[in-house]
C-alpha cells in the first residue's frame, strides 16, 4: 500500500533551497506574481494562457504541484520540510501552485491508500501534471446529511457495471473529465452495499445539468446516469467497501475546507489591513474605535491559535498515516471562523461591502460580498456542523447512543 510517508532526504536544505530558487527563476512567468490558479475558479476553468501552461507543465514535470506524493507516481517525493522550503520560495516570488482540485485535495490521497496498483499507475500521474479534472458524485436529493442513504444503483453486468441514479450538487460536473462516486451494489445493507466506482463523464447515458446560482454563476450541477456502463477495475478496493473508502475521503476534504488545509491561503489581506482603508485611524495608523480594534485582535488571536491547531494536528496525522476524525473539528471550527471573519469584513467595509455590480465598487469588493455570501454553504457542503457534532461526540469523545 502506497502512503505519503517522509521519504528520506538525500539533499541538504540549503543545496534544495537553491534548487528551488534556480527553478522558480528559469520557470515561473514574472507576470503570474500574485495571482492564483485560473483553472480552480467556482466560476469554471478559463482558457489557460501561455504563460500558465508553462507553468503548470514545469511543476507538474517535477511533481511539485504534489510535493509529498510518492515519485513512483508523479509526485514530488520531497520531505515535509522539503515541501515547507519550497512554499516559502514559491511565496517569496508571488508564485501559485498550478496544479489542485478536488483530484489533489480528496481522490488522489485516498487513492494512494486504497487503489491497487494498476489504478494509481493510471489515475495518479495526470494529477499530479494537472492533466485532469474530476468531480465527486456522493449527494442525492434524498441522500444529502443521510449519505448512506444513497440509492444510485450499479448492476453487476459480469464484466462491466451498469449504473443507473442521480447525483446532485456535483461540484464543477459540467467540466470534470472523471467522477469519483459512491455506488450501491447491494440493497439489503445501508452501509456495507455501497461500493466506491469511477466513472468516465463522457460515457454514454452521463447528462449534466448545471445548478443556476443567484450570483449568476453554476459551480455545481444535477448529475444523472442512465444505463451507464462502468469497466469492472474501475471499482476502488471491494465490493462493499464504498463507505470505509468514502469515509476516508470526505476527511481529506474536511481538513481543506476547514481553512486548516489549502483554504488557509484564501483568507488575503488581515481584517486590521482592510480596516485602515475603510475606517478612521489615528495619526500612528492605528485604527481609532477601540471596539472594533478589540474585535479584529480578538479574531486574529482565535484565528492564528486554529491555524497553529491544523497544523499540528496534520503533523499527527501524517505521523500516524493519514487524516483522522479529527478533520471533522477543524471543519467545525475552520469553517464557522471563516464566516465570522467574513461577516466582520463586510461590517467594516460598510456601504462599499455591500455591491453587486456598478462603477462604484472595486473588483475586490465586489469578490467580498460574494464571498461572504458564499461563504454560507461552508457550514453545509462537506458534511454539515450538524453532522460534525455527531461525528466528534460518537469518534473523537467516546460518547455512544443509548437507547
Amino acid at each position: 500500500m502506497a502512503s505519503l510517508a517522509e521519504p528520506e532526504s538525500r539533499t541538504s536544505d540549503d543545496d534544495f533551497r537553491q534548487e528551488v530558487q534556480n527553478f522558480l527563476a528559469k520557470n515561473f512567468p514574472p507576470e503570474l506574481k500574485g495571482k492564483s490558479n485560473a483553472l480552480s475558479s467556482v466560476e469554471g476553468p478559463t482558457e489557460e494562457s501561455p504563460a500558465e501552461r508553462a507553468w503548470r507543465e514545469a511543476m507538474g514535470a517535477k511533481g511539485w504541484g504534489t510535493p509529498t506524493w510518492p515519485a513512483e507516481y508523479g509526485g514530488g517525493g520531497l520531505s515535509r520540510k522539503q515541501a515547507a522550503i519550497l512554499n516559502e520560495e514559491m511565496a517569496k516570488v508571488g508564485a501559485h501552485n498550478p496544479i489542485g482540485g478536488m483530484g489533489v485535495m480528496m481522490f488522489g490521497p485516498t487513492l494512494l491508500e486504497y487503489g491497487s496498483e494498476e489504478q494509481k499507475h493510471e489515475h495518479i500521474p495526470p494529477i499530479c501534471r494537472g492533466e485532469i479534472r474530476w468531480c465527486q458524485g456522493y449527494s442525492e436529493p434524498n441522500a444529502g446529511s443521510d449519505l448512506a442513504n444513497l440509492q444510485t444503483m450499479a448492476e453487476d453486468k459480469g464484466d462491466h457495471y451498469l449504473v443507473n441514479g442521480q447525483k446532485t450538487w456535483t461540484s464543477g460536473g459540467q467540466w470534470a473529465d472523471k467522477c469519483f462516486c459512491l455506488v450501491r451494489t447491494d440493497r439489503s445493507d445501508k452501509h456495507r452495499g455501497i461500493s466506491f466506482l469511477l466513472i468516465d463523464m463522457d460515457s454514454e447515458g452521463v447528462d449534466v445539468r448545471p445548478i443556476r446560482m443567484i450570483s449568476g454563476v453554476s459551480p455545481f450541477c444535477e448529475t444523472f446516469f442512465t444505463d451507464v456502463k462502468v469497466p469492472k477495475k474501475n471499482l476502488v478496493g471491494e465490493e462493499g467497501e464504498g463507505w470505509t473508502i468514502g469515509k476516508r475521503l470526505l476527511q481529506h476534504e474536511r481538513t481543506n475546507l476547514s481553512g486548516g488545509g489549502a483554504m488557509a491561503s484564501l483568507m488575503g489581506a488581515s481584517l486590521a489591513d482592510i480596516a485602515r482603508h475603510y475606517v478612521e485611524t489615528t495619526e500612528e495608523g492605528e485604527i481609532a474605535d477601540r471596539v472594533l480594534r478589540d474585535r479584529i485582535a480578538d479574531f486574529e488571536i482565535r484565528w492564528n491559535a486554529f491555524l497553529l491547531t491544523a497544523r499540528r494536528a496534520g503533523e499527527e496525522a501524517k505521523a500516524s498515516g493519514g487524516v483522522s476524525e479529527i478533520s471533522s473539528v477543524l471543519k467545525k471550527l475552520g469553517t464557522k471562523l471563516g464566516q465570522e471573519r467574513a461577516e466582520l469584513a463586510i461590517e467594516i467595509m460598510g456601504f462599499q461591502g455591500l455591491g453587486w455590480e456598478g462603477d462604484g465598487f472595486s473588483e475586490k469588493e465586489l469578490q467580498g460580498t460574494r464571498g461572504w455570501l458564499f461563504g454560507k454553504a461552508t457550514t453545509i457542503y462537506g458534511g454539515s456542523t450538524e453532522v460534525q457534532n455527531n461525528i466528534i461526540a460518537k469518534r473523537v469523545l467516546g460518547m455512544l447512543d443509548h437507547q
